[in-house]
C-alpha cells in the first residue's frame, strides 16, 4: 500500500508538471494555475503533505511581493504612464533603426522595475499601431519588445516573478543583485539589436521618420502613432509612490513590506474604483504560485530532486539544468524545483538561477508569457511569427547571453 502510495505521488507530480509546461491538458478546460492547485490538492489526499504543512509551503513574502506590484502596475496603467513612456521615447528617433534602439532599451530599462510581462500586455498593441502608422514590419520590432522586456527584467529583483522569488529565498540584496546582473541585461539587449540588424535588413534604414509623424502629442488634432490619455491626479500620485518605492529598494527597506505599504496608499483613493484595479491582478499568477510551493515541498519530501543535485553544484551544470527546466515546465516552477538544492549563503548560484530563468525565456516561443503575447498579438493583424522564425533568433540570443553570465557571474 506504501508503495502505491509513493508510486501514485510521483505519477501525480509527473503529470503535474507536465501540464505546466503544455499550460493545459488535451479535452480539459484547465490552465497553470488550475493544474497546480489539482496536482497540490492530490498530493495532500495522498498523504504526502498535512494541509497545514501544504500552508506552511507558501511563501508569504513573495505572495505579498507580487501582488502589491501589480496593485502598482494597474495604477500605472490606468493613470496613463507606460503610454506616456513610449511616446516620449519614441520623440528620441527618426529612423527604422533608431524606433529598434529606443525600444529595445526603453522597454528594457522599465521592465528592470516593473514586472515584465505588464510591459509586454501595454507596448505590443502600442508598438503594433505604430509599426502600422510608418507601414513598417512589425515581426523584428515584436521580437525586439518581447525579448528585451525579458533581458532587462534579468536586471533587479523587481522584474519579473522569478526574481521575485530568488530575492525572497536568497536575500540578497536589492543594489547587489543590480550591480552583478544589469551589466549583463545591458550586453544582452546590445547583442538582440546585432542579432535583429543581421537578419532583418529593413531595419538598418537611418533615414527620419515623415513629417507627419513627428509628433506623438496627444493634444495635437494630427493623426499619432501612440496617443494616450493621462489622469493627472493619478498619474502623479502613482508616479511618486512609485519613485519612493524604488528608493526603498535601494535603501535596503524588506522588499515586501515596502511593496505592501506602496500599494496600500495607491488603494487610498477617491477617484479610481477598487474593482478595476482588483481586475487588472492576475489572480492567477498568484494561485499558481501557491500551488507551485505546495508542490515543490512536496517533491522535496519524496527526495525526487536528488538527480539534479550534482548539476546544480557546478555552474555550468546550474544553468543548463535551469535553462532546460525553465522551457520544459516555465522559469517559475523551475526555480521552485532548483531552490531546495542551493543553500541561503550561495550568492553566485542565486545570481546564475536568476539569470538562466530569465534568459532561457528567450529560447522558443513557449518560453515566456511575453513571447505568446506578441505573437497572438501579431496574428491578430494578420502577421504570422512561426516558431522557427522565432527560435532563428531566440536560440543564439539565448546561447550568447547565457554564456555572458557563466563567465560574469562565476
Amino acid at each position: 500500500m506504501v508503495n502505491f502510495l509513493q508510486y501514485a505521488s510521483i505519477g501525480a507530480i509527473a503529470l503535474t508538471y507536465l501540464g505546466l509546461g503544455l499550460g493545459y491538458f488535451p479535452g480539459l478546460r484547465m490552465n497553470r494555475a488550475t493544474i497546480a492547485l489539482v496536482g497540490s490538492a492530490i498530493l495532500i489526499g495522498l498523504g504526502v503533505l498535512s494541509l497545514p504543512e501544504a500552508w506552511q509551503a507558501i511563501d508569504p513574502k513573495t505572495i505579498v511581493f507580487l501582488l502589491s506590484m501589480m496593485v502598482v502596475n494597474a495604477n500605472l496603467a490606468y493613470a496613463g504612464f507606460f503610454q506616456v513612456a513610449l511616446a516620449f521615447l519614441l520623440r528620441l528617433t527618426r529612423s527604422p533603426f533608431g524606433l529598434l534602439i529606443v525600444l529595445t532599451f526603453g522597454s528594457g530599462f522599465l521592465s528592470a522595475f516593473l514586472l515584465n510581462d505588464t510591459l509586454a500586455l501595454v507596448f505590443t498593441p502600442l508598438t503594433l499601431s505604430l509599426t502600422q502608422t510608418l507601414k513598417l514590419n512589425p515581426i523584428p520590432y515584436l521580437l525586439a519588445l518581447a525579448a528585451a522586456t525579458n533581458i532587462g527584467s534579468v536586471a533587479t529583483i523587481s522584474g519579473n516573478p522569478q526574481n521575485i522569488l530568488i530575492g525572497s529565498f536568497s536575500r540578497i540584496g536589492y543594489v547587489e543583485f543590480a550591480r552583478v546582473l544589469a551589466p549583463v541585461a545591458v550586453v544582452g539587449l546590445c547583442l538582440q539589436i546585432a542579432l535583429l540588424w543581421w537578419y532583418y535588413p529593413e531595419v538598418r534604414s537611418l533615414k527620419g521618420k515623415p513629417p507627419e509623424v513627428a509628433s506623438l502629442q496627444a493634444v495635437s488634432g494630427e493623426a499619432t502613432p501612440v496617443s494616450y490619455r493621462i489622469y493627472r491626479p493619478l498619474f502623479i500620485k502613482s508616479v511618486i509612490v512609485t519613485l519612493a518605492l524604488l528608493t526603498s529598494f535601494v535603501l535596503g527597506v524588506p522588499l515586501a513590506e515596502a511593496a505592501l505599504v506602496a500599494a496600500a496608499l495607491l488603494l487610498i483613493t477617491r477617484r479610481l474604483k477598487p474593482e478595476r484595479v482588483l481586475s487588472e491582478i492576475d489572480w492567477n499568477l498568484l494561485v499558481m504560485f501557491s500551488g507551485l510551493f505546495i508542490l515543490t515541498r512536496g517533491t522535496q519530501k519524496l527526495n525526487l530532486l536528488a538527480p539534479f543535485t550534482a548539476w546544480v553544484g557546478d555552474p555550468a551544470g546550474l544553468i543548463a539544468v535551469t535553462a532546460i527546466l525553465s522551457n520544459l515546465i516555465s522559469n517559475v516552477p523551475a526555480v521552485l524545483l532548483i531552490e531546495p538544492l542551493i543553500s541561503q549563503e550561495d550568492t553566485r548560484s542565486w545570481l546564475m538561477l536568476a539569470a538562466g530563468a530569465t534568459l532561457a525565456g528567450n529560447l522558443s516561443l513557449f518560453g515566456a508569457v511575453a513571447n505568446l503575447i506578441t505573437v497572438e498579438a501579431a496574428a491578430r493583424l494578420g502577421y504570422k511569427l512561426t516558431f522557427w522564425e522565432h527560435l532563428r533568433f531566440g536560440l543564439p540570443l539565448t546561447v550568447l547571453t547565457l554564456s555572458i553570465v557563466y563567465f560574469w557571474v562565476r
